[in-house]
């Protein structure tokens, strides 16, 4: 599956199918919440959330590239992330993008 940000494949005519979409709502660890409370007192980057939030962005790709598969998709272009908190303590990461075929 070819994903790409941009809203065309160079050198390829493409057919859009529609909008495809995946997410995933992750939360805090009260073990990794404790000890990256003790790194802001300090300052530096929050290793455990970075790798949480790369986790939960590589979990949304999977489950948008799933449902473009499923809808015969050859590609994803205009690929976008978002994230929004859903509440205290968890925060919503949705991929999606316009799924496509390539006719030529």
């Amino acid at each position: 599956m070819i994903l790409v940000t941009t809203d065309d494949l160079p050198g390829k005519k493409i057919e859009a199918i529609g909008l495809v979409k995946g997410s995933t709502i992750q939360s805090k660890n009260i073990g990794r919440d404790i000890s990256q409370s003790f790194k802001t007192i300090v300052g530096g980057e929050l290793k455990s959330y970075t790798q949480m939030m790369d986790e939960a962005r590589a979990l949304a790709t999977k489950r948008m590239v799933q449902e473009a598969e499923q809808l015969g998709a050859d590609a994803i272009v205009c690929m976008r992330y978002s994230s929004a908190s859903v509440m205290s303590g968890a925060a919503e990461v949705m991929a999606y993008g316009t799924a496509v075929k390539i006719i030529g």
